[in-house]
């Protein structure tokens, strides 16, 4: 039965049944699994201004991480460059973690320690870009290796007269 009101058309609201709702609520369709609010497949917000949830991040994770890795492997990066080490440990943890929590994405939060799963898709989107970048200008060839860090360097006998904007030289050992 349509009803008019005001000029238009309005169809009459249907409620379902309390114990409908209330089960409709609680699980997915085909599921036997009940949702809990604001967890796994109930979470309704990041909390992130722009960032939505995702229901998939955990497997998205594990494909961007690998793209990285794929992505270095392909490319003429030397296996001894630091960014290289560093770039593939992180991806093949966040990797490990996520295949061994497919279904846990609090427990692949936990375990990398770098925000929701949402923001760990985001940073691998991320290093991509500055993959992308550290190949095309090559900047391994720029990194000294060996350097000794100073945790407490006399910043005045270091001043090699140099400014910080001049052109970088690459290494040329």
């Amino acid at each position: 039965v349509v009803a008019r009101a005001a000029g238009r058309l309005t169809a009459p609201a249907r409620r379902p049944a309390p114990s409908a709702f209330a089960a409709a609520a609680n699980s997915r369709p085909f599921s036997s699994e009940e949702l809990v609010p604001g967890v796994g497949k109930g979470k309704t917000s990041t909390g992130l201004v722009g960032l939505p949830v995702d229901h998939d991040a955990v497997p998205k994770m594990i494909t961007k991480y690998q793209a990285l890795l794929d992505k270095m492997a392909a490319s003429d990066m030397p296996e001894g460059a630091q960014y290289r080490k560093n770039v593939t440990a992180i991806a093949e943890f966040r990797i490990k973690a996520a295949n061994e929590n497919l279904n846990d994405p609090e427990a692949v939060e936990e375990l990398c320690n770098c925000g929701q799963v949402e923001e760990l898709v985001q940073q691998a989107d991320n290093e991509m870009i500055v993959l992308d970048m550290y190949l095309r200008n090559r900047w391994w060839e720029y990194v000294k290796d060996n350097v000794v860090i100073e945790h407490n360097p006399d910043h005045e006998a270091d001043d090699d007269g140099r400014e910080w904007d001049e052109p970088l030289e690459k290494n040329t050992a």
